[in-house]
């Protein structure tokens, strides 16, 4: 006998069931143009999906308090993770990104650092507040250095390997977080345009110096640079066939397993362009609604009476969440430069959905009209 009835958000729980149809089913057309060495990417994302429920159930058990009390060993051990796969890891693509565990596929440590990060600065927001009721700017200033340093770990570790885009996710957290803690405005402003500095240093490097450029920063930065800006011209095969695919769908598209071109990670970075080019206009649409009903859950939680740990993580989950979403649409349609960021709870990937089911336990589990600080040590 429960003491206490579970208080599950059902709306949320429906959308996540309505995302892994559709992933499922969106994958298994997107095997016609995969390889076959690859098996069968929509019976394994339904097992990930199987796996990730496994996770959301275990998450509710132990509490977020759990998680937050813990968030700094997480911390300490996917920064080892990151470290070993530059050390001992298999080079998949020019890239050092996945443990291969033989039986079982990849393992991605970043999708899992995306969490370790918003527990951490989670605690590190909360126990700031906590000890410093008026903060002074040099308070703010000393916590934004520390907790930047946390950020700053990973994103070098992660960025050697390379992903780019997983970088830029940090970050993501990082300012979405930080904006959330109530921080003034004012370092936001002198964040910003450090940032535009520095970005308009490399960007100008690339542009009128490529030389200098390559003298300063690498044929490897180079070459990702080029790969972002390939969208400008719109060229590149993966991006004119994705556009053709959703162009010549119309309403209701050519039809389940139907995609009428060839182009490059249709089961992941791409899979919107074949989602969109089997189920047209409508089916689009249709996606689009849900995403964006499953986000204004979330917002709207968001501004409920919770604790204010809670607060701040799912900050950074709503931040992560709607970012990817934006991005990886935009990018698939060429309004946004291609960077490899997936298409949340849709694109086939173990570690980046187990990372998805992991947030939606840590947002199960968030009880309304409950501020009452989590007592972290």
């Amino acid at each position: 006998m429960f003491k206490k009835k579970l208080k599950l958000d059902y709306g949320i729980i429906i959308a996540v069931i309505l995302f892994a149809i559709i992933s499922i089913i969106t994958i298994s057309s997107a095997l016609t143009y995969l390889s076959p060495t690859l098996g069968n990417l929509a019976l394994k994302q339904a097992m990930w999906y199987a796996v990730g429920i496994i996770l959301v159930i275990i998450i509710i058990k132990l509490k977020n308090k759990f998680l937050y009390r813990n968030a700094w060993l997480f911390y300490f051990v996917l920064n080892l993770l990151l470290l070993f796969l530059l050390l001992f890891a298999p080079e998949i693509n020019n890239s050092k990104c996945w443990f291969v565990i033989p039986g079982i596929g990849s393992f991605q440590p970043s999708e899992f650092m995306k969490i370790g990060l918003m527990l951490v600065l989670a605690t590190m927001i909360t126990t700031f507040r906590e000890k410093k009721k008026s903060p002074s700017l040099k308070d703010e200033g000393l916590f934004l250095l520390k907790s930047l340093l946390i950020v700053i770990i990973p994103s070098i570790l992660t960025f050697l390997e390379p992903d780019t885009g997983a970088v830029i996710i940090y970050f993501i957290i990082y300012f979405i977080m930080m904006f959330a803690s109530g921080i003034r405005i004012r370092w936001f402003v002198i964040l910003a345009l450090l940032i535009v500095a520095v970005l308009g240093f490399i960007g100008g490097t690339y542009f009128f110096n490529e030389e200098l450029f390559i003298n300063l920063f690498g044929n490897d930065l180079y070459y990702r640079l080029e790969r972002i800006f390939e969208w400008q011209t719109g060229s590149g095969l993966q991006l004119e066939n994705a556009i053709a695919s959703i162009g010549s769908a119309g309403l209701f598209g050519h039809g389940y397993n139907q995609t009428p071109l060839y182009f490059p990670e249709s089961g992941t970075d791409f899979i919107f362009a074949v989602y969109a080019s089997n189920f047209g206009l409508i089916g689009a649409l249709v996606l689009l609604l849900l995403i964006a009903f499953f986000d204004g859950k979330l917002i709207h939680l968001a501004t409920k009476k919770i604790n204010q740990t809670d607060k701040f993580v799912l900050a950074g989950i709503i931040g992560v969440l709607i970012f990817q979403q934006v991005q990886n649409i935009g990018m698939t349609i060429g309004l946004l430069p291609i960077t490899g960021i997936t298409l949340p709870f849709i694109s086939y990937g173990g570690s980046s959905l187990l990372s998805y089911m992991i947030m939606i336990g840590i947002i199960l589990n968030i009880k309304v009209e409950d501020d009452k600080p989590y007592k972290l040590s």
